[in-house]
């Protein structure tokens, strides 16, 4: 039987979505599954690029319905024929995300990046740049973001591709980026720019230009992949005003507000990948014998793969959960700033746990070309790595703790958000700024709706000995700049906030009580680890290591709802394999 849980192409009907969503995602998996895992296996081995994807998406038009906004899915007279199926809708995109990851991260990749070169486009008031968007996307075309630069890397301070005004309101455009996916094929590609002529912030630019212009030119790709991360640099690349995205501080914040919309789809891929991934390990380690036992007859394997499985739950709960709120952001509700990073930092670490579980489990069995596995224990490891550390995305989580634990505000409740609507605010975020200004709902209200769950209560103690400490021992101002003290108590708050949405989607979809508990055991014994970690740190004060040990705690143990846990993850031995 399938586990309902976790995603099974051989059952997967995704009937809470219109029509032709459920076509074009249902037409992705049969055309993986037709493709079949030795070709798939083959593709990421001898590092192909991935024409073939690129012209079956094209075909269905599956990015251009998935990643064209309803306000540029064709001229007012187009639409009054009947509604597009065009839309920016963060619930589809991410199941697409999730089916991506669990094929190969090299699919997924030239996705991604497609949506970050969209983002200063749909974020842009050029009618023309945005209309030659729409057309490059119905043609199936891929996108490319033109950010990062080999000296600077991602920092949008500094940038060395340079627009030298040409004497005709235009510019001519010199410089080199690195690391900019699709930058071999894209048709448009998002470059981020200052002019000559205009000292500080007024000086930015985000503009289009084509992989294909004789002034663009691609020096080679900087990783060993399918996936083609490019170095390019134009040379007197001529910028006119249809090219110009974004000015000044318009600009800056273009680039920051489209990652906060990029670095949301790292969650599900890492999912796809840890649920292909779990599949194989438990079909090998169910059916591996070992001393005249199955290997999953030993306790410390059931352990693992059943922290694995609910590791695994824990990310798909809170990743739905926080779909809602970024699909029900507005000006007056900006919470999303705090789950977004979340899901690009916490869920995209709980996946390389997820897989190093397992792979303890099935040891060289990981390594073996024949496998799915061994290229999720690769690609993994990228996830918590783009769009921002782990480190970047703990420190911006950080600016949201005080109000986050200790000042709720009233909001009505988020819905579920599956509707078939385009997510428009995406891109009119406003000014990237005012993180520390943002309110969020009582995060207790969630736990207390799960009081009687042993380990959820268990958790809770540790949840409130958190908001002790931030109001009795909090870092000091010589503290808070020893980043790496900071980081150690923004994992601790991170935990809550996971858990937070884990609960609220669990009651959402009636989570089963055994799963919850079971999961909720792993959270108790992490905070007690980073609590100890905390306790270690150079400049802990001895407040703070007291309050550090205090807050450590044992997971109520019950061995009959382990036991049951572990039928649920015994049962997927089997359950999926590829075609081969």
């Amino acid at each position: 039987m399938a586990d309902p849980l976790l995603f099974n192409p051989r059952t997967y009907d995704p009937a809470h979505f219109d029509p032709e969503t459920r076509r074009l995602l249902r037409a992705t998996v049969d055309w993986f599954e037709d493709r079949g895992k030795r070709r798939l296996i083959e593709d990421y081995r001898s590092r192909a690029w991935l024409a073939d994807f690129l012209a079956f998406a094209g075909k269905e038009g599956l990015f251009a319905t998935f990643l064209t906004p309803a306000s540029a899915a064709g001229a007012p007279e187009e639409q009054a024929s009947g509604p597009s199926d065009k839309r920016w809708d963060t619930a589809r995109i991410a199941a697409l995300n999730e089916i991506f990851g669990f094929y190969g991260l090299d699919y997924w990749y030239a996705w991604q990046v497609t949506i970050l070169g969209l983002g200063p486009v749909w974020q842009s008031d050029n009618a023309a740049a945005r209309a030659r968007a729409a057309e490059l996307l119905a043609e199936g075309e891929v996108f490319a973001f033109g950010l990062s630069e080999k000296t600077h890397g991602a920092d949008i301070y500094n940038t060395d591709m340079l627009l030298e005004p040409d004497g005709d309101g235009g510019f001519l455009a010199s410089g080199a980026k690195y690391y900019i996916g699709n930058g071999n094929a894209a048709g448009l590609v998002s470059v981020f720019g200052r002019r000559t002529d205009v000292e500080g912030p007024d000086g930015y630019v985000f503009f289009a230009a084509d992989s294909r212009h004789p002034a663009y030119h691609l020096v080679k790709n900087v990783v060993d992949s399918s996936k083609y991360v490019s170095e390019f640099r134009l040379e007197n690349y001529p910028v006119g005003p249809d090219d110009v995205l974004h000015t000044g501080r318009a600009a800056f914040d273009a680039a920051l507000n489209t990652v906060n919309v990029g670095k949301f789809n790292l969650c599900t891929a890492s999912i796809g990948i840890c649920e292909h991934a779990m599949y194989e390990a438990v079909t090998h380690a169910r059916n591996r014998i070992l001393y005249g036992r199955p290997v999953t007859a030993f306790p410390h394997v059931r352990r693992e793969l059943t922290d694995a499985y609910v590791r695994l739950v824990g990310m798909k709960l809170f990743s739905d959960r926080a779909v809602d709120y970024f699909r029900s952001a507005g000006p007056d509700d900006r919470r999303y700033l705090l789950f977004n990073p979340m899901t690009k930092m916490k869920v995209t670490t709980e996946g390389e746990k997820v897989i190093d579980l397992m792979w303890d489990v099935i040891a060289a069995k990981g390594f073996e070309k024949d496998t799915y596995f061994a290229q999720a224990a690769t690609e993994i490891r990228g996830l918590p790595k783009l769009e921002g550390t782990v480190h970047v995305n703990l420190a911006l989580i950080l600016k949201f703790m005080a109000n986050h634990l200790l000042n709720p505000a009233e909001y009505a409740p988020a819905p579920t958000r599956l509707d078939a609507a385009d997510d428009a605010f995406l891109f009119r975020q406003g000014p990237a700024r005012g993180l520390g200004a943002v309110r969020f709902h009582d995060w207790r209200a969630a736990y207390d709706a799960y009081a009687e769950v042993p380990n959820v209560a268990r958790f809770r103690e540790q949840a409130d000995a958190l908001c002790a400490f931030v109001t009795t021992a909090a870092p000091d101002e010589e503290q808070s700049r020893d980043l790496d003290l900071l980081l150690a108590v923004g994992q601790l708050f991170a935990l809550v906030v996971h858990g937070q949405l884990i609960l609220e989607q669990a009651r959402l979809t009636d989570l089963d009580a055994d799963v919850l508990d079971e999961l909720f055991a792993v959270l108790v014994r992490d905070f007690s680890a980073h609590a100890v970690e905390l306790h270690g740190k150079d400049s802990a004060t001895d407040a703070q290591q007291t309050w550090a040990l205090s807050a450590v705690r044992r997971p109520v143990v019950d061995e009959a709802r382990s036991a049951r846990v572990w039928e649920r993850v015994e049962a997927l031995s089997g359950a999926y394999e590829m075609a081969p």
